[in-house]
């Protein structure tokens, strides 16, 4: 049983800082099934791997249990020893626990950066399940790669292995990629090596916190990794969904105040005009307008609304003749709902119901559902993703789903002086950031550089004269 890790780029031997274990030792790990051994293959500055051996002793596996079928046959006569399974998870979290934390004493931000990583576990048990890889790693933004060969050269007629030995390479945190591991393998086993209790709910949502709540796989990955074990599972899945991202709507009612001195206001026709002519126009009606207009000068046809909290644009898209399609995804169950009646699905004209469809996601995983797209829309998103989380974004939004355009809009950092907001505080408890129009700018200019776009930035709501706008928008548009 063998996992190996693979970290290209500079400096790569301190891979052994991050797991705790010095690449010019092999360590050896007393296990109650067997022993691990941790040892390095390669250390070099460009490229180094760690490896994680298990050897397990069948005679100890079967030591107190009772066989099934023929009496005690199955205790020695199985695949535990060599297949990857619940075996290489609790090894893992034994051996690399700390590194499972994110911590790192000697390099602390190496520990909170994204890595370019390489996984590779041989003898995962799929049962011929070809596409069950690529459902639970691409979503992480993984690249995956599988192989399977006869189960025997000895007697081809036996068929092809249910075995497969898969690679997956992507640029995450290694603390994630561990996590990752953990939760995933099990979920091919679809067995434990130990007895399932009511504690395996809290390793799930422990190991599964940041990404499994919005994992599209995440009712089959649960209830795999609860093996047998219905209201467990159903447990987890119901604390999953309590975990959804706060809604995005909340998020802009309590900015409203702050926002309130950026709105515009129209000018009165007349002394006579009604007195609604001089109220404002609320800052969240101006940036959907101004991401409307991007999508119809774009030219698209089809729209995805990545986030799309309680569903203003599509309200507004869906009066458009020119768009023919709608993807609308967030990662909370109850924005997904707002966003129904809202739009009153229930009562839309048929023409107008087949436009649109409402699904759980999120732009930090890769989603199919979300390819195919001419135009892509992240309104006041970005600011709501840890920055460790934002490359996996970039890779799959641009790199992956590559639409013709991206609009994109997110909060202007400096006009928070105009609210009076102390220096350094954020519009949102949620928010994880805000960018400066610099940092944005250097940003842009990153993405256009290295996914072949070219960009155009700009401002939404009043505009002030050393704070520029509340809002910034850029418009990517791919070459070629």
């Amino acid at each position: 049983m063998l996992l190996t890790i693979t970290y290209e780029g500079s400096h790569t031997q301190d891979l052994g800082y991050l797991l705790f274990k010095n690449p010019d030792r092999p360590q050896v790990f007393s296990l109650s099934y067997g022993k691990a051994y941790v040892f390095y293959p390669e250390v070099s500055d460009t490229r180094t791997t760690v490896a994680l051996l298990l050897d397990i002793d069948p005679l100890d596996l079967a030591k107190g249990k009772e066989g099934s079928g023929i009496p005690g046959l199955f205790d020695y006569v199985n695949d535990r020893p060599y297949a990857a399974t619940s075996f290489l998870s609790t090894a893992i979290s034994k051996v690399f626990g700390t590194a499972m934390t994110g911590r790192c004493d000697k390099f602390p931000d190496l520990a909170k950066t994204p890595l370019q990583l390489t996984a590779t576990v041989p003898c995962l048990k799929d049962r011929g399940d070809e596409e069950l890889a690529q459902k639970l790693f691409e979503p992480l933004s993984y690249t995956v790669e599988t192989s399977r060969g006869l189960l025997t050269d000895a007697f081809p007629e036996w068929g092809m292995s249910p075995y497969i030995t898969l690679t997956i390479r992507g640029t995450v945190l290694l603390s994630a990629l561990l996590h990752h591991l953990y939760v995933l393998i099990p979920v091919f086993d679809r067995q434990k090596h130990y007895y399932t209790s009511a504690d395996e709910i809290r390793k799930l949502l422990d190991h599964g916190e940041g990404w499994l709540a919005a994992h599209p796989e995440r009712e089959r990955i649960t209830k795999r990794y609860l093996f047998q074990k219905n209201s467990y599972a159903n447990e987890a899945l119901e604390r999953l969904r309590q975990t959804d991202a706060p809604e995005k709507d909340d998020a802009e009612d309590e900015e409203a105040e702050r926002e309130e001195g950026a709105e515009e206001r129209p000018a009165a026709e007349s002394d006579d005009a009604p007195a609604e002519q001089d109220r404002p126009v609320p800052l969240n009606t101006l940036r959907m307008e101004a991401v409307r207009q991007a999508v119809l000068a774009s030219g698209a046809a089809s729209v995805l609304d990545a986030g799309c909290g309680g569903g203003r644009l599509e309200e507004l898209l869906l009066k458009e003749p020119q768009i023919q399609k709608i993807a609308a995804c967030d990662v909370s169950v109850m924005a997904l709902e707002k966003a129904k009646k809202r739009l009153h699905l229930d009562r839309l004209p048929d023409a107008q119901r087949e436009k649109i469809t409402l699904f759980q996601g999120s732009l930090t995983y890769r989603d199919k559902r979300m390819d195919g797209i001419d135009c892509a829309c992240v309104i006041e998103v970005l600011e709501h993703i840890d920055l460790n989380r934002l490359p996996a974004l970039e890779r799959n939004l641009f790199g992956f789903v590559a639409p013709k355009t991206v609009v994109i809009t997110t909060p202007n950092r400096e006009y928070n002086a105009v609210y009076g907001m102390d220096p350094g505080a954020l519009r949102h408890s949620d928010h994880r950031f805000e960018w400066t129009r610099a940092e944005l700018a250097d940003w842009t200019e990153r993405i256009s550089a290295a996914y072949g776009y070219t960009a155009v930035q700009s401002g939404i709501g009043t505009v002030d004269e050393n704070f520029g706008c509340p809002t910034q928008m850029v418009v990517f548009t791919r070459n070629g």
